[in-house]
């Protein structure tokens, strides 16, 4: 096997990879994943991503059938077996199930897949020049609903999002939350610098808790810079003095245009750069 898929303990080929079209994974996007990054053979932050995932399993009451320690080891085992030294991780869980309608607790077989490949999420060039965004029309989910804290299948939110950038010849575009603040990216936490000072959206602002965002936040102050989770407007985008984005598979990537305004002078800063090198320098050890 060239790839080998873990699924509830055992090792297929992309090809023999298969689960029930049943699954509520898939007929109702009913189940939760975490993306991990593999540095140097190594799952990064894997504890937290773990944790993470129990925690989004626990709050739409998946039982996932395999303790912490033992699906941990499992994700070792799949990098391991892949022989992949820098790759990305899909760790997915779902509700499982074997006949149509959406009472979940008549599911009693949750899958667990484990995804070992190479991702490149940007090109190259957007992390040398920086991202243009757009603004989503498409607002993010209000946390009563679905909350943005739980890392599920369901998707679609993001989704709408992401077309409306595409189709605007971006790749990426700012959600804004029910009050009309700025939440996140359609896959990434999102930064200001302003004033020397590095701001992000806080978690009541509708968002997803992300590992790569909280590695930036702790880098950042480790680094003297001062970091603030603030209510954050377009308008605090439209005037900042840098902009960047932050998430597992994009890493840090700076962003230097929303809606035709220009970010800055216009180039990645130095505060971005400064990050960006630091969070490198981490992963790397």
């Amino acid at each position: 096997m060239t790839q080998a898929i873990y699924i509830n303990g055992q090792y297929f080929s992309r090809e023999d990879a298969k689960i029930s079209v049943y699954d509520h994974g898939l007929l109702y996007g009913d189940g939760v994943f975490e993306g991990m990054r593999i540095y140097s053979g190594k799952v990064f932050a894997l504890e937290d991503h773990m944790t993470r995932l129990y925690e989004s399993a626990r709050a739409i009451m998946l039982d996932i059938p395999i303790e912490i320690d033992a699906l941990t080891t499992a994700v070792n085992e799949t990098v391991a077996k892949n022989g992949l030294t820098e790759g990305y991780i899909r760790l997915v869980v779902t509700r499982g199930g074997n006949q149509l309608g959406l009472n979940p607790f008549s599911c009693e077989d949750p899958q667990v897949i484990i995804i070992a490949d190479t991702i490149s999420l940007y090109p190259e060039k957007f992390y040398t020049e920086g991202l243009e965004l757009i603004t989503a029309s498409t607002i993010r989910n209000h946390p009563a609903a679905l909350s943005p804290r739980v890392k599920s299948l369901n998707y679609l939110n993001n989704i709408m999002a992401k077309i409306e950038a595409i189709r605007a010849g971006c790749i990426e575009a700012v959600m804004l939350n029910t009050k009309g603040e700025v939440a996140e990216c359609t896959g990434d936490n999102i930064f200001i610098v302003r004033g020397g000072r590095l701001i992000t959206p806080p978690i009541d602002a509708g968002i997803l808790e992300g590992i790569t965002r909280n590695t930036v936040i702790d880098l950042a102050r480790e680094n003297g810079i001062e970091v603030a989770e603030e209510a954050m407007t377009r308008h605090d985008i439209f005037v900042a003095d840098e902009c960047f984005l932050t998430g597992s598979a994009a890493e840090v990537i700076p962003a230097v245009k929303l809606d035709g305004r220009v970010i800055g002078d216009g180039k990645p800063g130095p505060m971005t750069q400064k990050l960006n090198a630091a969070f490198r320098a981490f992963v790397a050890r």
